[in-house]
């Protein structure tokens, strides 16, 4: 354990009088907490404490799912502290975390303050460095000003990311060359056991109240049982969760890490959003199993290490994006995307989020987020693949519904993962490309268990036609019970047009990128490369999380309550998720009121750095920006250079009210959800798969380049 360069430390540890404040954030645990281990150690008092002000985060403000999962994690940490003797975990409810926390370790005349450092989140302000760095470094300065000793250190990652230079001392711009250096260097140090004992801070509630958090209202407590049914937040569950996958789905993560009609992920993302599981633990671990199975000859347990192991370097690589560049959470990294005509439609965007576009693996993949706020990574590509490439929508919209819904929803990851599949990353993939839908469910569906376990209307299709029904016979269709364009939609773009559609969008995003490199040429402009002038495309207005502010008041102690949200950030059940929707869509699609069934929160995109290769182990989703409403298309045609758009819409679709019936597949430290269709079909065989405190400006001054976007031309030097 080590502090960051720029860490303050105060009065020895063993003075008399010592109490001190440990500032809990995304690091619910007790194990492997280099904060709390070192106030363990302190001699005096601890006073654990967390500040709930979910406002600092704009627009991302936590969905339904994230919610519940850190009510629960908060519990389980109380509980967890207080059989290690430490007091009771002080909560506050404020819209600046800063004052209240500042409040508080006044309030109790603390002397030392403990916390663990956070690398990004969306800034609203656009400042160079990303907030939540800027914040640490306003505790550090105001309460060092007073006399209080303030100490921060790395729980979230490997490696600092000021410590993952290139040879010329400046940061990588590629996944591949990044993990490459991490992997030559020292490994990490080796996890903390949790304290013996820590003492407790005997403070009376007077002097230091609690404020009770409310996570949820009414309305919301029928969806968050589901989810425990099926989850089981918490760090020591976290561990049983690590154990079981350790012990089991790894030996063969390589083979079966692409089968979405199983659970053959880890299933770890929560749990390392919000630190309940430490990922250094996680590398150290799987780094023992690699070594054994290499000893012994085992090469596909070898394999599934390495690949495992990348995915936790695809989580790591998200912080250090978003540290070096904080734009990334806003703006496409290559600064050609800026020029890209993005169709700014809302009605392709609700049919997208209600799973019928009328492509069965995209559908299929949308209802289980509807109705889980989970999906496996192979689908996550495929349902945002197909938001970019065929739908065209801008991808921040995309990020910000996974943000919303995901129950891993982790901005860093979820702007790594968007980025990539929108071309938007030097080694993303191409934006040329687009995957059929087709091909890709009898790549990772292969016997259509997946789509008939959540789209029912289409459980008697056989096999053959599950992934194209269009292109089935009548006698086919009729045997199956399926009417297409009635209880099952026909395909909103055909493919083929998709395909010229998107290539003539990228004609036109270099058209104008070329006529503005000639007018920067010509001295007409500044400069290429910085979009900040052009400013997000906003979020459709069932994206703008409406939150009632005024009870997170910094200096107010009591309840509060948790605002008004939005109605589709409940959980329907399968049955009355369909039936709700069959309502829904006799409407005509041109109507822009959204009246869409409820839709969880909260689940981690596991974003992909290198073709076909799965991303299992980050932290989750949500699309960055800021909105102004639905109805700007007009203004965002003129800032794009007055792209057109030509829409195909398809009128008039419904699913059916089929009935699922469901049942939970226990796990040890968790349950995986698991819905069958009426007519369950054959279980599928396997099959192989194919394929700091770094808030010194020092650093910032020595890497000015890294707070940039890229320009094509410079990219192509740098590589």
């Amino acid at each position: 354990m080590s502090a960051s360069p720029s860490s303050m430390s105060g009065a020895g540890a063993g003075e008399a009088g010592v109490r001190t404040v440990v500032w809990f954030r995304r690091d619910l645990r007790v194990e492997d907490n280099p904060a709390l281990a070192a106030a363990a150690r302190a001699a005096g008092e601890v006073v654990p404490v967390y500040v709930w002000a979910p406002e600092e985060d704009g627009p991302y403000y936590p969905g339904r799912v994230s919610r519940w999962w850190l009510s629960q994690s908060l519990k389980h940490l109380d509980a967890s502290l207080r059989r290690l003797g430490a007091s009771r975990l002080v909560t506050r409810r404020s819209a600046d975390a800063v004052v209240a926390l500042i409040e508080l370790v006044r309030s109790i005349g603390a002397t030392h303050l403990f916390f663990n450092h956070l690398y990004g989140s969306i800034d609203p302000e656009f400042q160079i460095d990303p907030l939540s760095l800027v914040r640490d470094h306003r505790v550090k300065a105001l309460l060092t000003a007073e006399g209080i000793a303030v100490q921060s250190f790395n729980a979230d990652l490997l490696y600092e990311p000021w410590e993952v230079v290139d040879d010329d001392g400046c940061p990588f711009t590629m996944f591949a060359p990044f993990w490459d250096r991490c992997l030559c260097m020292p490994d990490p140090a080796a996890p903390l056991l949790p304290p013996k004992r820590i003492a407790p801070g005997e403070l009376p509630a007077r002097r230091c109240p609690s404020d009770e958090l409310v996570f949820e209202d009414e309305s919301e407590r029928g969806s968050n049982a589901l989810l425990a049914r099926a989850w089981s937040p918490g760090w020591q569950n976290a561990d049983k969760a690590l154990a079981a996958f350790l012990n089991g789905p790894l030996m063969d993560y390589s083979v079966n890490r692409k089968k979405a009609d199983s659970a053959s992920t880890s299933l770890l993302s929560p749990y390392l959003h919000f630190g309940e599981l430490s990922v250094r633990k996680v590398f150290h671990q799987v780094r023992m199993k690699q070594l054994m199975w290499s000893n012994e000859g085992n090469h596909a347990g070898d394999e599934s290490c390495v690949l495992f192991l990348r995915s936790i370097g695809l989580r790591e690589y998200s912080r250090y994006l978003t540290f070096n560049h904080p734009c990334s959470l806003e703006k496409p990294l290559l600064a050609h995307l800026r020029f890209f005509p993005w169709v700014v439609d809302e009605v392709y965007f609700k049919v997208w989020r209600q799973g019928r576009t009328g492509y069965p693996l995209v559908d299929a993949g949308m209802r289980e987020l509807w109705a889980t706020g989970w999906l496996h990574d192979r689908i996550r590509v495929v349902v945002s693949s197909f938001f970019v490439k065929v739908l065209q929508l801008p991808w921040r919209w995309g990020m910000k519904y996974f943000w919303d819904t995901l129950l891993d929803a982790d901005l860093e990851s979820d702007a790594l993962g968007w980025q990539y599949i929108s071309g938007s990353l030097p080694d993303g993939r191409e934006l040329d490309r687009i995957d059929n839908p087709q091909l890709e469910g009898y790549k990772f569906d292969p016997h259509g268990e997946y789509v008939r376990r959540w789209l029912p209307e289409l459980a008697r299709l056989p096999t053959e036609w599950i992934h194209h029904p269009w292109d089935a016979p009548e006698s086919v269709l009729q045997a199956a019970g399926i009417e297409l364009g009635s209880n099952y939609p026909l395909p909103i773009v055909e493919l083929d047009a998709a395909k010229t559609r998107l290539q003539d969008a990228l004609s036109e995003m270099w058209e104008l990128e070329a006529a503005s490199r000639a007018a920067m040429e010509n001295g007409m402009e500044e400069g290429l490369g910085d979009s900040s002038d052009v400013p997000p495309i906003a979020f459709p207005p069932e994206l703008q999380m409406e939150v009632d502010r005024a009870p997170a008041q910094p200096t107010v102690h009591g309840p509060t309550t948790a605002g008004r949200r939005r109605e589709d950030q409940m959980v329907p059940s399968m049955t009355s998720s369909l039936v709700r929707a069959e309502t829904e869509l006799s409407a005509d699609f041109d109507n822009s009121m959204d009246s869409r069934p409820e839709v969880p929160s909260q689940v981690l995109f596991q974003p992909r750095m290198e073709r076909e290769e799965t991303v299992d182990g980050g932290g989750g989703g949500g699309m960055v920006g800021r909105s102004n409403g639905g109805g700007h298309q007009g203004q965002h045609q003129q800032q794009q250079h007055n792209f057109q758009t030509t829409i195909h819409r398809a009128r008039g679709v419904a699913p059916s009210t089929s009935e699922a019936s469901s049942n939970w597949t226990g796990r040890e430290g968790g349950v995986v959800p698991v819905w069958s269709p009426p007519a369950a079909s054959g279980p599928s065989d396997h099959y192989a798969a194919d394929e700091a405190d770094i808030t010194s400006r020092s650093y910032l001054d020595r890497h000015p380049q890294s707070h940039t976007l890229m320009n094509w031309s410079q990219l192509s030097q740098s590589l």
